[in-house]
């Protein structure tokens, strides 16, 4: 009796382990190659699937996500200065070529970092150290383009290239630091320069025009002593004075204007003055006189 049920047992037992060996689950972005007595029989991705036990077996688990390759080398610019690069690489396996990326690489990274090399040390050497700053996303691209189809033809995808450094030696990096700051001293000197002659320009106008309003000031002035001695002449020659009298009164109170004006000044002066006034200023009336009448006749 006991034989009786442990013969179904068996079965149910073993038609347990065969289909547990039998069906496989593959998870979310990943892909499992599947080989038959050794040879490749297809790429199942994810989902459940069932194989012949015993026959069929799950070669490699491959991973469809996106990894990462740092690399870092040093080379030479086209004006011989030695840097260093760092350059990052996003690829991962085209999913309609998991067979060819797993049969035909045995180390993708390997491979990938040696491609990566060459095509950084053929774009670097091309360019100045200048413009391999100013170029960085172009060689980025053009190592993209190399690499990725070279890497094209064993089942692998280059998604994104980088430079993400490109390092000078610490004595060019001095070397640069101090043309930079020659350069800006200089822009900061001619920018001196400049604000000093602006300065100059508008001192020199503010001069000049305070130098023209002086002269009108002193024109005007002058212009309204004239006119002033004009009507005081002809008032006098309104009450009956002749020429000469006239000429006489008007000269005299020009003397003690002056005369007022140098008492009254501020500065320290020593004036020399004849020993009568009013008759000194008789011969000073006299020597002014002559001395027209000279300049009149001269002309």
């Amino acid at each position: 009796m006991a034989v009786f049920f442990a013969g179904p047992l068996i079965i149910i037992v073993l038609l347990i382990v065969l289909l547990s060996a039998a069906l496989f689950v593959v998870p979310q972005q990943q892909a499992y190659i599947i080989e038959r007595f050794g040879k490749f029989l297809k790429v199942q991705f994810a989902g459940i699937h069932i194989r012949i036990p015993f026959v069929d077996r799950i070669a490699m688990k491959t991973n469809m996500r996106v990894n990462q390759l740092n690399v870092q080398l040093e080379t030479k610019t086209l004006d011989n200065v030695f840097v260093t690069v760092v350059a990052s690489t996003q690829f991962r396996v085209n999913p309609n070529d998991v067979a060819t990326a797993y049969y035909e690489l045995r180390d993708p990274a390997g491979q990938l970092r040696s491609y990566m090399e060459d095509a950084l040390r053929s774009a670097i050497p091309a360019l100045s150290l200048d413009d391999a700053f100013a170029r960085k996303d172009d060689v980025a691209f053009d190592v993209q383009k190399t690499v990725g189809a070279e890497m094209s033809r064993f089942g692998f995808t280059v998604v994104k290239t980088l430079i993400t450094a490109i390092d000078p030696s610490p004595q060019v990096k001095n070397a640069m630091d101090s043309i930079n700051a020659a350069q800006r001293e200089k822009e900061a000197t001619r920018q001196r320069a400049e604000a000093q002659r602006i300065q100059i320009e508008t001192q020199a106008a503010a001069d000049a025009e305070k130098t023209r309003l002086q002269g009108e000031g002193q024109a005007n002035y002058r212009r309204e002593i004239a006119n002033g001695i004009v009507d005081q002449i002809k008032s006098l020659q309104a009450v009956g004075m002749n020429i000469n009298d006239v000429n006489n009164v008007v000269l005299f109170n020009q003397y003690l204007d002056v005369m007022r004006s140098l008492s009254e000044s501020n500065n320290t002066k020593t004036v020399v003055l004849p020993a009568s006034t009013p008759g000194g200023y008789q011969d000073l009336y006299e020597q002014v006189t002559k001395a027209m009448l000279t300049a009149s006749e001269t002309k």
